[in-house]
């Protein structure tokens, strides 16, 4: 198992604790969550808060995506952000397609190799209404990639902490359900597809939420 970043460690005993507290989640199915060894957590998104709650609830350390920007950020404030980034080891990602995905996905192979859990939302973006929708297949083939297995995650009720025009947080009930691991073999390019919407089905299985069989907006 990789160590957990200090600053990490730190936020859990925290921020973490606060939230545990107040919001009172429930988290099922860490059976599923391997011990050590690298996976990946694919999740719906409803909400930033998404990040903060799987983070909390899951015992292991979570690599996240954050700005590229973040890392290179000039002056004290920049300074600061670097170290918060790099200290809770997070994975750079360039804004933009094409190559820049790329290269988000190639840093975060060393990280799932090496024995690391790496945090992705397949459907892209945020759900802009609360439905699940169709995925895209980079997950799949990130874990092709790795050599990894990835582990379904269904989230509710995030995206009622805090809704359209709430100035403060509320309190709502919110579940984290990590399902069984889908190992990922590809043996024709027809794979990545088929294993992209059996991930979307089970996550869809684990969350409870109406599918759209299309892309969301980004």
């Amino acid at each position: 198992m990789t160590e957990t970043p200090p600053l990490y460690a730190v936020a859990q005993r925290t921020i973490g604790r606060y939230l545990r507290h107040s919001w009172r989640p429930t988290v099922t199915g860490l059976g599923h969550l391997p011990e050590s060894g690298g996976a990946i957590l694919a999740a719906n998104h409803l909400s930033i808060a998404d990040q903060l709650f799987l983070g909390i609830l899951t015992p292991r350390h979570v690599a996240f995506w954050a700005k590229a920007e973040y890392f290179r950020s000039p002056g004290p404030l920049g300074h600061l952000t670097r170290r918060a980034v790099t200290g809770l080891g997070a994975i750079p990602v360039e804004r933009g397609g094409g190559r820049a995905v790329l290269s988000a996905f190639d840093a975060a192979i060393p990280v799932l190799r090496s024995g690391g859990l790496v945090a992705i939302f397949p459907e892209g973006t945020r759900s802009p209404d609360g439905r699940l929708y169709r995925g895209r297949t980079g997950t799949v083939r990130l874990a092709h990639q790795a050599g990894v297995p990835i582990i379904p995650v269904g989230i509710r009720g995030t995206d009622r902490v805090r809704p359209p025009g709430a100035r403060l947080p509320r309190r709502h009930p919110i579940s984290i359900t990590f399902g069984p691991a889908i190992p990922v073999r590809i043996d024709a390019p027809a794979d990545v597809r088929r294993l992209t919407d059996t991930l979307m089905a089970t996550i869809q299985s684990l969350s409870g939420q109406e599918y759209v069989p299309r892309y969301a907006r980004t």
